[in-house]
């Protein structure tokens, strides 16, 4: 089974923030293959369905974003689950500008505590990730608190230009589901990069 889990805070105050971009993202997804509706399942929220062959599972954890990483010990405990194969999470990422987006292998968590979390977890980096861009800080708000800009609500233009990489990133997750994370990255990367709007 495939894992994608969308990084996010619960409750209704944390819906339109920067931080819950992942949970936009597998709501997208869920909409648009025809999933399972959502479900309680441990820690999480969970829709099940499937990609060409592939039975794959969307989760939104229901901890804090600091405790993420807790969902995964169900999975973890499984003799045929593989991170490096079987798991992708979709996060937000102050780094890249609105409207790009960034599919790698492994790397660090870069300061994001729902990634450092999974890291924890898993005990490694080796996992696939999905940034998507929610910045960077505008300059006047840089000597303000990271936490307040990322829990605070995305602009309008902002959300609609994140939206706008929706059906890229869902012909992305179906070809990391269908044909592994290198051959995803090798499609969408540069389209990631190309779109207008920001630093790649």
């Amino acid at each position: 089974m495939k894992l994608i889990v969308g990084l996010g805070n619960p409750g209704k105050e944390y819906a339109d923030t920067r931080h819950n971009a992942g949970w936009w993202l597998v709501d997208h997804l869920a909409g648009v293959w025809r999933f399972d509706g959502w479900r309680k399942d441990g820690q999480s929220l969970a829709s099940d369905g499937r990609v060409g062959a592939h039975r794959v599972r969307l989760l939104k954890p229901q901890t804090y974003m600091n405790l993420s990483g807790a969902v995964l010990r169900p999975y973890l405990r499984r003799p045929s689950f593989s991170t490096a194969a079987d798991l992708l999470v979709v996060v937000d990422d102050v780094a890249l500008a609105v409207g790009r987006f960034r599919l790698r292998a492994q790397g660090s968590a870069g300061g994001h505590n729902g990634l450092k979390s999974i890291e924890a977890a898993v005990g490694g980096r080796e996992y696939a990730r999905l940034r998507i861009g929610v910045g960077p800080q505008p300059e006047r708000e840089r000597r303000g608190n990271l936490a307040d800009y990322v829990t605070d609500r995305m602009g309008k233009s902002d959300r609609i230009a994140v939206e706008a990489l929706f059906p890229d990133l869902v012909q992305l997750s179906e070809a990391w589901v269908q044909e592994g994370v290198e051959a995803a990255m090798r499609k969408f990367n540069r389209k990631g990069a190309d779109t207008p709007g920001g630093d790649a």
